[in-house]
């Protein structure tokens, strides 16, 4: 699994012109699934993610996490994160998951992420034209491989 997570003031996804998803102050995830990633990857992305300590503490140093301040999350699933840009000028795909493996392997975790966070999880539509909106707080971006651990 590789992940963007951006650290936000809000954000939001609309499908077909209706927001599905909206929240303030938390992440915004955009994960990428690969065929091989597994409940070890879920279980250890969804635990690094509630312990990021990415959000300012009451000296402006980040030193909480989303945990910390009671924050929201959005995982918008984006197979583009898996891009292969070696050959040529057109990306290929073919390190993503298609979606008969990628679906579950999202649906499980999000649910993690629940877990973990102890709260309900905002979610695009798996496949869809999704317009995702942000506004990036800091801005603060990190990517994670779960192949890497880092």
């Amino acid at each position: 699994m590789r992940v963007v997570i951006q650290r936000v003031s809000e954000a939001s996804v609309t499908v077909e012109n209706k927001t599905i998803s909206s929240i303030h102050q938390g992440l915004l995830i955009l994960i990428g699934i690969e065929n091989n990633d597994t409940q070890e990857d879920i279980d250890w992305l969804s635990g690094k993610i509630s312990r990021l300590r990415i959000f300012g503490d009451e000296h402006g140093v980040m030193n909480k996490s989303i945990l910390d301040i009671d924050g929201d999350a959005i995982v918008v699933s984006q197979f583009t994160l898996h891009a292969s840009t070696k050959k040529g000028n057109r990306p290929g795909y073919t390190k993503a998951a298609k979606p008969e493996v990628a679906i579950p392997i999202y649906e499980r975790f999000v649910a993690q992420l629940e877990s973990d966070l102890g709260r309900k999880v905002g979610t695009g539509i798996f496949g869809a034209d999704m317009k995702v909106s942000l506004i990036n707080h800091g801005p603060v971006t990190i990517t994670i491989d779960t192949k890497n651990k880092e």
